[in-house]
């Protein structure tokens, strides 16, 4: 069984609940090599969607910088940046936000969800079975054995629930569970 929860869970409150389990901290401030599962990671040569020869450092650098602002367009410097800060784009710093651009260069402009189907999610899957393979088979082997938990920020698994941010651990156990 996986388990996906909050990061601020404590480690000893999640074995209260779950004796034996085995915890994976999945977020950028996660241990190595579960940090390498984390959207913000650097692996290099992520494929921008849309964008033919164009590649990011991380998922999260795609994310933001194909994202379009009221004042502001795409930011190709965000598929640079491999520091895992100074990645995120805010309404505060540049209004409302209009959407994903579809591609660097693209005319076209996704609303969220039609951005987490043909941007956030592709390349996720891309970076997982790229880049992250051999994580994913040693968390399949740890499921076969024990209860496991992934820790995250965010904690909604519903890619259809476009109210809340997405988790990435969510994705995560669906992958070793084959679900996706």
């Amino acid at each position: 069984m996986i388990v996906v929860k909050h990061r601020q869970n404590s480690p000893e409150k999640l074995l209260k609940k779950f004796p034996g389990a085995a915890i994976f901290d999945l977020t950028s401030r996660g241990p190595d090599p579960w940090v390498r599962l984390s959207p913000f990671y650097p692996h290099g040569g992520i494929p921008v969607p849309f964008s033919p020869g164009v590649t990011s450092q991380s998922v999260e650098g795609v994310w933001q910088g194909l994202k379009v602002f009221a004042s502001e367009d795409v930011d190709p410097a965000r598929f640079q940046i491999t520091t895992m800060k100074g990645l995120k784009r805010t309404v505060r710093k540049y209004g409302a936000v209009r959407g994903h651009r579809k591609g660097v260069s693209g005319q076209t402009l996704l609303r969220y969800g039609e951005a987490r189907e043909q941007i956030y999610l592709p390349t996720y899957r891309w970076m997982l079975d790229h880049k992250a393979a051999d994580l994913l088979v040693a968390l399949r082997q740890a499921a076969r054995q024990q209860t496991v938990i992934l820790l995250d920020y965010e904690t909604n698994v519903d890619v259809g629930d476009l109210s809340r941010p997405l988790s990435h651990a969510g994705l995560v156990a669906a992958a070793v569970e084959g679900r996706w």
